[in-house]
């Protein structure tokens, strides 16, 4: 016997490879096969069993760029395998990627009913065990060409991203298409020998452990007759029964196996073709749960429950019998598994109102955790969320992603901005798709931070992204690890019993505050602009809609459109998805996006303008949709705009403009840059000595890998200000316009300031025709500030200037939503913008003086080659704002103006429209007025503190108020909380800092 471990593992993977795993089907016959190809998208299931196929053999090509083929493949099983386990073996031409990223199939009975889908790693359909002999086998296969995109070394542009440049040569050649005999003692005889193998390899030299396991596979290679596997795999099998026998210390780690398929909603392929994966992935899982007693799956995402739902009907009714049986597990309680740094706070909010509610609706099952495995970082007013949605647990992977700090925990409590603490887990594994590998099994233990207080963890287990989920083969490894000598114990169990028992066993494990920052895909708050502004608009469209459309109903008795909006809402969340929103996928998904976007924008502004007419019947007033008062117009009202003051505009001596509003003085020189933006009653200064603001900076931009998701520190090494200008005019009133070329590509901005307004507005439009650049917006300002604020969902949170520890350091990109702030104690500066989410903040002291230069950039576009080629060519137009002498209320003021521009209605005048519900207290934002979902007629009020300090507010409603409940972001009564004060209508709240409150107010039956 050899002492060497490596020369017993070359001659296991030899005789594996060569001999044992080819004796698993020992005898096979072809099945004659037929194909037709649909003429476009995908057909129904009907009309693909209908066709008229051709016949085609293995060896062919098939299947253009995302087409999709019906294969028809008929048999005879012979009659001499009677008796014996008989499988189809179905090869459409796959290679030995990942499942989810070339070609699959969805393979149908002659009755149209689903039996599997196909994939590289589940090429098999069973046919009997036992057959009889002499059965006719037919089967029909929904194969999709989907063209391969990632190829990960190199990422190469490709034109395969998008159906409408992709060509039509085909993708793939067709492999095998076979009845076999299936040897079950052969591949029971596989499992033992990787999961043996594979956990030799993983313990130390010095075990005795080793020494055994390698002892008893050298015994069962020589047991193995090469000419005869089949005959001798049960002698080679009983020469490892007494090393698999050993069972695990008792101190072992010890594994929650939960089923899984991460299936992302859009990515290298569009959505039409993500409801067929979702189809394929469900029809195997429970095709997988009937066979093995043990198993549980669980699936997030309620859209992709409910494509199952509407699309599959008779895959839904296989789903929903392993729901009820507790073995299919919806999980996660989101509508999708979603971006959750840029969503606003009400779209972060209905991804849990939407997810939630369609698992309860549909199955009685209210969700406890988060399930957020792949998401590019957690932004830090999470925990406030999901703790008002109902649930406690949070699930992620992807943190282990992060390039520079290794993150200290596995378990811990998140807490968010409000001080929510929310019970999280982080799994070792460091995989969403574990296959049960012993190597992945073995990191688990040894990479679990937390040993010694605790020692469970969980491991999402199933081939995922591209959908495929867990396969046989790792249920049967996950069952010889149940308790097994050397290796940390695995059981299946749901995510909620996994929590439960890792929530009891550590009660007080370490906090970890604020936000979890992925130090990696950064530029995902860049990429594909057009993407990012359709989100934004649409999510305060649909802030406008809500409320106009509650008030009409209130006020006048307009129908509220609830089947619109809900339908609307769940559109906006599918596209917050963590490969949409964050600019990552294919030329497909952006193109769709943008049409969906517009579609979106036409149908809320149809809600609006219905509600104003309602409202205002005669027109001619301005409504005010922003949570403060504008121009003595109310939030949430309507009346005649009340304008002091003007603005004046004045040349300059060589060049450039002076614009003045009594509030702030600023100069344009003749470049078309803000070198001065004094604010005249502070006396304040807001430019950096000797520097320029409304600087574009352009750097090249082509990071080591993952070009539309990464942006590399070393891109700022070079840098070219844009500071030459072609023109630089008076604009239409008092305005400065501003145009600039550079490379391909042109600038023209609009400097202005509105009458009473302390806030210098710049537009931006820029074509762009740039490759590989990276354009940023840059604000040097003369203010001494060692962190800064960034609006996130329900309020704000900070992050340092500095790069003290290699934390800091690596956030160099990071993300607000409408404002970031910064401040010294008596005197602030806020930039607001419309559509943008990246940006980055530096300081350095003057040589010169000592003083400090803090510099604030937005980043408006990237011009990446992968995965679309075309990212962000052609026409944007940006909106920001920069506000010297902002506190924080200021800021958040201004960020909500910049995206809720007021309204005007057509006509000649009325009656002002009196707000649904007023504030007293600037310092609570209301996110949401709306009627209740239930269609009970309530109106729902949903409000934060916005400051960071504590707030009392009067709350009161415009209609006679029969009662106010307290309820969570389902609109459910809280049965711990305590109703606010009431004098009459009127209700008095107090609200801790960032504290989000729901309010449900039932009208008096004189009102309804």
């Amino acid at each position: 016997m050899h002492d060497d471990r490596t020369l017993v593992e070359a001659r296991l993977k030899r005789v594996l490879d060569e001999r044992i795993r080819p004796a698993v089907y020992p005898e096979s016959v072809p099945l004659d096969i037929a194909i037709w190809h649909a003429p476009g998208e995908p057909v129904p299931v009907a009309e693909g069993l209908a066709a008229d196929p051709s016949p085609i053999a293995v060896g062919d090509r098939w299947g253009a760029p995302w087409g999709t083929s019906w294969f028809r493949v008929t048999g005879t099983v012979p009659d001499a395998w009677a008796g014996r386990t008989v499988e189809a073996l179905l090869d459409l031409g796959f290679d030995e990627n990942m499942p989810g990223f070339q070609c699959e199939g969805l393979v149908y009975r002659a009755d149209g009913s689903p039996v599997k889908g196909l994939n590289p790693r589940n090429q098999w359909v069973r046919i009997g065990a036992p057959v009889e002999g002499g059965e006719e086998v037919r089967l029909h296969i929904e194969a999709a060409s989907n063209p391969v995109i990632l190829d990960y070394h190199p990422f190469l542009p490709t034109r395969l991203g998008d159906k409408e440049t992709a060509g039509s040569e085909p993708q793939y050649t067709l492999e095998r298409m076979d009845l076999a005999v299936f040897d079950e003692t052969v591949w029971q005889l596989v499992v033992d020998l990787e999961v043996l193998g594979e956990l030799m390899a993983e313990l130390p030299v010095e075990s005795a452990r080793r020494w055994d396991i390698l002892r008893a596979v050298e015994k069962a290679l020589d047991a193995v007759d090469l000419q005869d596997v089949n005959g001798t795999a049960a002698a080679a099998r009983a020469r490892l029964e007494p090393v698999l026998a050993e069972p695990a210390a008792a101190s072992a780690h010890r594994i929650s196996a939960v089923g899984h398929a991460h299936i992302d909603s859009a990515w290298l392929w569009p959505l039409r073709e993500t409801v067929r994966k979702v189809a394929r992935t469900t029809s195997n899982m429970t095709a997988l749960l009937e066979d093995e007693p043990d198993f549980v799956f669980a699936m997030s995402q309620a859209q992709q429950w409910a494509w199952v739902k509407e699309h599959r009907p008779e895959v839904w009714a296989k789903v929903k019998k392993a729901v009820a049986d507790g073995r299919f597990v919806p999980a996660g309680g989101m509508w999708v598994e979603s971006d959750t740094n840029m969503p606003g706070s009400e779209a972060m909010a209905r991804q849990f109102t939407h997810g939630k509610r369609f698992f309860i609706d549909e199955f009685g099952v209210d969700n406890q955790e988060a399930w957020l495995p792949d998401t590019f970082g957690f932004a830090a007013g999470l925990p406030q969320i999901i703790k008002a949605a109902g649930a406690k647990w949070l699930l992620t992977q992807k943190i282990s992603w992060s390039q520079t700090n290794k993150f200290p925990h596995h378990t811990f409590r998140w807490e968010g901005i409000d001080g929510t603490r929310i019970f999280t887990h982080f799994p070792p594994v460091d995989t969403y798709n574990c296959s049960m590998k012993g190597s992945e099994i073995a990191h688990a233990a040894r990479n679990f931070k937390d040993k010694g207080v605790a020692r469970h963890s969980l491991a999402p287990t199933g081939w995922g992204d591209g959908g495929g989920g867990t396969t046989r083969e790792m249920i049967a490894k996950a069952a010889r690890m149940r308790n097994l000598e050397g290796a940390a114990t695995v059981a299946w169990e749901t995510p909620e019993a996994f929590f439960r028992k890792a929530e009891a066993e550590y009660p007080e494990p370490p906090v970890w505050v604020g936000e979890l920052y992925l130090e990696l895909h950064r530029a995902t708050l860049t990429s594909q602009a057009r993407t990012k502004q359709g989100n934004r608009r649409s999510e305060h469209l649909l802030r406008e809609a809500e409320l106009w459309a509650a008030t009409a109903t209130v006020r006048s008795g307009l129908p509220y459109p609830y089947e619109e909006l809900d339908r609307i809402w769940k559109t906006v969340l599918l596209h917050q998805f963590h490969d949409i929103l964050p600019g990552s996928s294919i030329a497909w998904v952006h193109r769709e996006a943008e049409r969906t976007y517009a579609a979106v924008a036409d149908e809320l502004n149809g809600i609006i303008s219905r509600a104003h007419r309602a409202l205002a019947p005669d027109g001619g007033l301005v409504f005010n949709s922003a949570p403060h008062t504008w121009d003595g117009i109310p939030a949430g009202g309507a009346g005649e705009r009340a304008v002091t003051g003007g603005t004046a505009l004045a040349p300059c001596v060589g060049g450039g403009f002076v614009l003045d509003n009594g509030l702030l003085r600023v100069t344009v020189d003749a470049n078309g840059l803000v070198v001065s933006a004094y604010d005249i009653a502070a006396e304040r200064e807001t430019v950096a000595p000797g520097r320029a603001a409304n600087l574009l900076q352009i750097h090249p931009d082509f990071p080591n890998m993952w070009d539309a998701w990464d942006v590399d520190e070393f891109y700022r090494n070079t840098v070219t200000d844009l500071v030459n200008a072609d023109e630089v005019t008076a604009g239409e009133g008092a305005s400065v316009r501003v145009v600039r070329s550079f490379g391909a590509s042109k600038v023209t901005q609009i400097l202005s300031l509105e009458p009473g307004e302390q806030r210098l507005d710049i537009a931006t439009e820029v074509d762009w025709h740039e490759t590989e650049k990276f354009l940023k917006l840059a604000f040097p300002l003369d203010l001494h500030a060692e962190r800064y604020a960034s609006e996130t969902q329900f309020g704000h949170f900070y992050r340092p200037t500095h790069t003290n520890t290699s934390w800091e350091a690596a956030k160099f990109e990071a993300c607000n939503h409408r404002f970031v702030h910064l401040a010294e104690p008596d005197w602030g500066v806020a930039l607001v913008n419309d559509s943008t989410y990246g940006h980055d903040v530096t300081r350095t002291v003057r040589a010169e003086d000592s003083g400090t230069t803090t510099t604030v950039r937005a980043s408006l576009l990237r011009a990446p080659r992968f995965p679309d080629p075309e990212t962000d060519q052609g026409m944007h137009r940006f909106r920001h704002a920069l506000v010297p002498g902002a506190s924080i209320g200021d800021a958040v003021r201004e960020g909500y103006r910049v995206n809720l521009p007021r309204r005007t209605a057509p006509g000649r005048g009325g009656a002002a429209v009196a707000p649904l519900v007023t504030v007293d207290n600037d310092a609570v934002v209301v996110t949401a007025v709306k009627l209740a979902d239930d269609g009970s007629g309530d109106v729902v009020v949903r409000f934060h503190e916005s400051r960071g300090g504590r707030a009392r507010a009067t709350l009161t409603p415009g209609f006679p108020s029969a009662g106010v409940t307290v309820t969570d972001l389902l609109e459910r009564p809280l049965a711990d909380a305590t109703a606010p004060a009431r004098d009459g209508d009127a209700l008095t709240v107090t609200l801790r800092p960032f504290e989000l409150m729901t309010l449900r107010l039932t009208p008096s039956p004189t009102t309804r």
